[in-house]
């Protein structure tokens, strides 16, 4: 297998053990995009106050609207008294005033207005407590498991809650579902009724890379980012929570984009379409089948010690056919130096073979009922 030994003399980056990752943060995860790899996490799936944080969930619902068809961007909502009055963080709108989507959306995402959030909830839904409701059935719709939402705006409530990983989910739908509409994450100020907010995301300023998300600060769940950062073809996204001051989730976000990029890389395995090895095939039309990658196959790995990982392929040869069109014919296992599986990856087969005829089928079964099971290996 020529395949399977050049692989084995890679040296690709592995520690001993786990790097050394700490966080003040009371709640964190730090994820690889293009490897689908948490890197970090920290009481992830813990329920916690998510404060401004959970406005991600009322933008994604109006992109969402919007990307359906159902509103425009030039589309007004009626500002409200209640809309008017509500305190925090503000966008700054006067009561009874008509306001485009678009600008209630950077009011959002740029100036984090209470005041814009309670405006679209009440402009689609009528009241703020119907349109959490609705943000609940939508939470559930898209797979967030740890999520529940009592308001638009993420102001303190005992019972509006989520997870750090749920707000990892919805980060990343963010970006993959609306990627025109995602790009006002990454404005860096905007000015509404002559009044000039600069976003309160602190990597935009501090990280050329970040292209997005969201603060949030509340007394029930500290100070918190969810935040996406892209260096060429690698995105990752940090979400922190429970942190006692701005200038803490300042330092705590860039070290932590510094150590996703600086101290872990990503290691192509795999080409989608490259062949991988050909398994001979017993009873076929034809005699071998060629197994090849269906996906691109990248893994990410620390930098800090260099270790051997040995990729190998496992299957049972021959295979018996018929075999049909993405059929599980092998499984490709990336190991390290100690054996201990760090990934497996189905391989299935990109064609169909069909049997031979019934002299064929007939020579099989006897060989079979002659040899047994020492005709067929399983190889790895």
């Amino acid at each position: 297998m020529k395949f399977l030994k050049v692989l084995a003399i890679f040296y690709f980056l592995l520690p001993n053990k786990a790097l050394p990752i700490s966080t003040s943060a009371q709640q964190a995860i730090l994820y690889d995009v293009q490897t689908d790899s948490v890197i970090f996490e920290k009481n992830a799936d813990e329920l916690m106050s998510p404060s401004s944080m959970s406005k991600l969930m009322t933008v994604y619902y109006t992109f969402k609207k919007i990307d359906n068809g159902e509103i425009s961007l030039k589309d007004k909502f009626q500002v409200s008294e209640k809309a008017w009055k509500k305190g925090g963080s503000k966008m700054f709108l006067k009561v009874n005033s008509y306001v485009t989507i678009e600008d209630l959306l950077r009011g959002i995402i740029v100036q984090s207005g209470n005041d814009a959030c309670i405006t679209i909830a009440e402009g689609f839904s009528g009241t703020e407590s119907s349109f959490a409701e609705e943000l609940n059935i939508l939470a559930k719709e898209i797979g967030l498991t740890d999520s529940f939402f009592s308001n638009s705006t993420g102001w303190p409530d005992p019972d509006h809650l989520m997870s750090a990983r749920d707000i990892l989910k919805l980060s990343l739908k963010t970006i993959r579902d609306f990627p025109d509409l995602y790009k006002i994450y990454s404005e860096k100020e905007f000015s509404y009724s002559n009044i000039k907010q600069n976003n309160r995301n602190p990597l935009l300023f501090s990280d050329p890379y970040t292209d997005g998300l969201k603060t949030g600060r509340t007394s029930l769940g500290g100070f918190g980012l969810a935040a996406s950062s892209k260096r060429k073809d690698r995105r990752v996204i940090l979400v922190l929570n429970g942190l006692e001051s701005n200038n803490q989730r300042k330092k705590e976000s860039k070290r932590f984009m510094d150590i996703a990029f600086n101290n872990f890389k990503n290691v192509k395995i795999l080409e989608k379409g490259q062949l991988v090895e050909k398994i001979n095939v017993w009873n076929g039309s034809e005699n071998k089948i060629e197994v090849k990658s269906n996906q691109n196959l990248i893994i990410n790995v620390p930098r800090s010690i260099k270790k051997q990982i040995k990729v190998s392929l496992k299957y049972t040869s021959p295979l018996v056919a018929p075999i049909k069109k993405n059929d599980e014919i092998a499984e490709l296992l990336i190991k390290d130096q100690k054996g201990n599986l760090i990934k497996k990856v189905s391989l299935t087969s990109d064609v169909s073979i069909k049997e031979k005829n019934f002299f064929s089928k007939v020579f099989f079964k006897l060989k079979y009922l002659i040899l047994g099971e020492s005709i067929f290996s399983l190889k790895e």
